[in-house]
């Protein structure tokens, strides 16, 4: 179970503790079992720091807390603050990424030709950047697009991985699906395909405003007998 430490303290000397923990970071390569670190200040008391450091779980946490170089960087920590910091320890019950779980739900969606819905959580000024595309695609342009691949294939879309970083969401995915119709003038030839590829979403205000697609646009090509081996 993912563990959540919350390190509340107060001090008047942030940058020299923002050095301090620099310095911890610098230290601890290799060994340190922290996965994650958020430091907030205070809107209405500006020496109130909190920090929230995530872990795998409490057994990791107490290893990463055994390290030399912990215990000497908590030392000078509390030298640094006005009172000495107090933690609370938490065992996480949920844990929801709101920007990971939309991308998601555009593929599954996507992959069910869910037409009125696919573009669900996209918004008006949507902008997309597609392989061959002379030009940015807005958002009508998007469901043109849509519409001619899921005409052309039965879609099926796999996620295999999700990375989400600031006000993007990168997805690993696999198309999987028949060609029964046009594809590019291209008749349909019944030929099963496969293709991989991946998508950057950037959000705003919780909407996907912008897409870059990356496929293996060739390979898709070559099933289809386009070209030559």
């Amino acid at each position: 179970m993912t563990f959540v430490q919350l390190i509340d303290c107060r001090t008047s000397r942030f940058e020299e503790m923002n050095r301090l923990m620099d310095t911890w970071v610098e230290q601890t390569k290799g060994k340190r079992t922290a996965t994650h670190a958020v430091v907030g200040k205070d809107r209405s008391d500006t020496s109130h720091f909190v920090e929230i450091v995530e872990f795998p779980s409490y057994e990791e946490a107490m290893r990463n807390s055994g390290l030399p170089e912990t215990g000497r960087i908590f030392e000078d920590m509390v030298a640094l603050c006005e009172e000495t910091p107090t933690f609370t320890d938490l065992d996480v019950v949920r844990d929801e990424q709101l920007n990971p779980a939309t991308s998601r739900q555009f593929f599954e969606r996507a992959g069910r030709s869910e037409t009125d819905a696919v573009f669900e959580g996209f918004s008006d000024d949507y902008l997309e950047h597609v392989p061959g595309s002379p030009g940015d695609v807005d958002l009508e342009g998007s469901r043109q697009v849509y519409a001619e691949w899921s005409q052309a294939f039965d879609l099926a879309f796999r996620v295999e991985d999700q990375i989400a970083q600031g006000d993007q969401v990168c997805t690993r995915w696999t198309l999987a699906g028949r060609h029964r119709g046009d594809f590019l003038g291209i008749p349909a030839t019944g030929q099963n395909i496969t293709m991989t590829g991946t998508t950057w979403h950037r959000f705003r205000d919780g909407m996907i405003c912008e897409g870059w697609w990356q496929y293996d646009r060739a390979g898709l090509l070559e099933q289809l007998g386009v070209l030559g081996e």
